[in-house]
């Protein structure tokens, strides 16, 4: 019986600035981005739970393209991601993703409205929850997700981590 091959997950640490996290891909694309200043277990908890049995190899240069599309974010002179990904998820949590892909740069929805964009009016816990399952974190842009009330809520990278990044952006969207 042949055992089907565990894909790789490459990974590295991204320092730029103030902003250390890990990130990871497979031969596919972009995996995971991890949250602020949080050690390497948050990367290898997370492969172990998604990505069983597969090794994690430091690999920077198979990381550099990732790497430098993120600190152009970062740097503010991108809003959008070209590069690859390669994230599996539920098709309910795919859909909560590539609706918050839709997010325009400087902008921020409720998690109501993104209930409502996926057709399913109801599921705003849901919505939370596979908001909160995105593994690949400033690139799918969960961090522009708000309370109703426009209270910033819960973050995986923290509510810092999500901070920073909404001052970024909308610095950012007042200089266009």
């Amino acid at each position: 019986m042949r055992s089907e091959k565990k894909p790789t997950l490459y990974w590295s640490l991204l320092k730029y600035k103030h902003w250390n996290f890990f990130i990871a891909s497979t031969s596919k694309g972009l995996v995971f981005v991890g949250s602020q200043n949080k050690p390497f277990e948050e990367l290898s908890e997370w492969a172990k739970k998604r990505f069983p049995g597969s090794p994690l190899v430091e690999v920077g240069e198979k990381l550099e393209p990732f790497a430098i599309e993120i600190i152009e974010y970062l740097d503010g002179k991108r809003q959008t991601f070209t590069v690859p990904f390669d994230y599996n998820g539920t098709p309910f949590q795919m859909a909560v993703w590539n609706a918050l892909c839709k997010i325009p740069y400087g902008q921020t929805k409720s998690y109501s409205e993104i209930a409502n964009d996926i057709n399913k009016p109801a599921a705003v816990r849901a919505v939370g929850t596979a908001i909160g399952a995105n593994p690949v974190l400033i690139t799918v842009p969960c961090h522009r997700v708000v309370g109703k009330n426009g209270a910033l809520t819960g973050y995986r990278g923290g509510l810092e981590m999500k901070t920073k990044l909404l001052e970024l952006e909308r610095q950012g969207y007042i200089q266009q």
